[in-house]
């Protein structure tokens, strides 16, 4: 199979033939189907509904969209190990960070690296998430927090994206925490990120989203609405960190600012899920922080579905509180601790992501007229797929029609 990869690297136009089963979402229709014994056509990149060119056996396997991972944070120098321990001994997240742990403990590294060193850290991390099937995925910044880092961390998603196959989406997320230099003066940092930051990453010309963690403890309500209200104004699309730990009426203000996505939500509201359903704002949910952090609450899946709220699911990957990259094993923690089916979390994995990003029209799904980000599976059903955690049975990976080398 690797040769027949090299082998169509270059082809321009192709045909994936003998597929036992192609199984994706479709928009039209607003359902996961599956088509057996079909083939798909592929012509510069994008999939149409006939094509002469070359002939790709599949060998009668499953062929699935790519994933897309609509909320990381792969921009840091080194993982937190030692922060794993201290929760097995009993401690919380919020007391690990009171103690100088968490994300403010990632700064010195991001601040300290130099481009190149972050650069190849970040080639590095997007190398096992397309190993992994996921062909798009969002990338924020957040260790750096001060003007120079976040823009340098920026710059490091910008210059991977231009040699990397999978798509990275960026995030400003300057609003992360505060860092060590504002502890004792919050307001001057939100100063700073509204009147200096923010027209800064907006001049840069990198970043399509600001987000903010509006938490009890972080950045409350007040402060989160004037800096994503200043994004708004320099063009910057809101999504926040929304209701991880309390309920400090993040959701809510997702609804109020119209945000593209609300993330995390495990202490969301009734009153905030309700508005968020009235201004159609996207659930993005992450198990494996909930798995990670060993805490019992995860975000109230169902509820979400039941009020007509779109699910996307995502990693969170970062160095503290979520190492984890495989969507497969996001779709096994939502399917075993949310009360999703299969098939939902794999439309949570693959197209609900994609409109957490705005790209809904590009990807997520294998319909006429969007990339060709293509997995080949070497299983014969979807339901095979949540169940392989480690070592993925993947024997095919295309993006934007290229096939890819595993």
């Amino acid at each position: 199979m690797n040769n027949q990869k090299s082998s169509i690297k270059n082809y321009q136009s192709f045909l994936l033939e003998n597929i036992g089963q192609l199984t994706t979402f479709n928009p039209d229709s607003g359902e996961v189907e599956t088509t057996s014994n079909t083939s798909l056509c592929i012509e510069d990149g994008i999939i149409v509904e006939n094509v002469s060119g070359e002939s790709v056996d599949c060998s009668g396997c499953l062929v699935t969209p790519g994933f897309v991972d609509p909320h990381t944070h792969p921009v840091f120098k080194d993982l937190r190990i030692d922060e794993v321990a201290m929760r097995k001994a009993g401690a919380t997240y919020e007391e690990i960070a009171a103690k100088g742990g968490g994300i403010n403990s990632s700064i010195n590294g991001v601040r300290n690296a130099s481009e190149d060193e972050l650069i190849e850290l970040v080639s590095k991390r997007m190398d096992q998430f397309l190993k992994m099937g996921t062909t798009t995925i969002e990338c924020k910044t957040g260790y750096g927090l001060n003007t120079e880092a976040e823009l340098k961390s920026l710059k490091v998603i910008h210059e991977v994206n231009k040699h990397h196959e999978i798509d990275m989406i960026p995030t400003f997320l300057g609003a992360h925490a505060f860092p060590p230099e504002f502890a004792d003066n919050h307001d001057s940092y939100v100063d700073l990120l509204c009147n200096e930051m923010i027209p800064a990453v907006a001049e840069q010309g990198i970043a399509v989203f600001c987000d903010v963690f509006c938490e009890n403890g972080y950045f409350n309500v007040g402060q989160s609405r004037r800096i994503l209200d200043t994004a708004k104004e320099h063009g910057l699309i809101p999504r926040l960190h929304a209701d991880e730990f309390e309920d400090s009426g993040a959701a809510e203000l997702a609804a109020d600012v119209g945000a593209i996505s609300a993330d995390h939500l495990m202490a969301v509201s009734e009153v905030g899920m309700q508005k968020m359903a009235d201004k159609n704002i996207t659930a993005t949910l992450l198990p494996g922080t909930t798995f990670f952090l060993d805490k019992d609450t995860y975000a109230p899946a169902q509820t979400l579905k039941e009020m007509g709220i779109d699910i996307a699911l995502a990693t969170d990957f970062n160095p503290g509180s979520c190492h984890i990259q495989s969507m497969p094993f996001i779709m096994h923690l939502a399917i075993k601790h949310m009360g999703m089916t299969v098939e939902q979390a794999f439309a949570s994995s693959t197209y609900f992501s994609v409109k957490a990003l705005n790209l809904e029209h590009e990807v997520g799904s294998l319909t006429t007229g969007r990339k060709a980000d293509i997995i080949v599976w070497d299983v014969e059903k979807l339901e095979d797929i949540p169940f392989h955690n480690s070592e993925l049975p993947i024997k095919m990976i295309f993006k934007n029609g290229k096939a890819i080398d595993s």
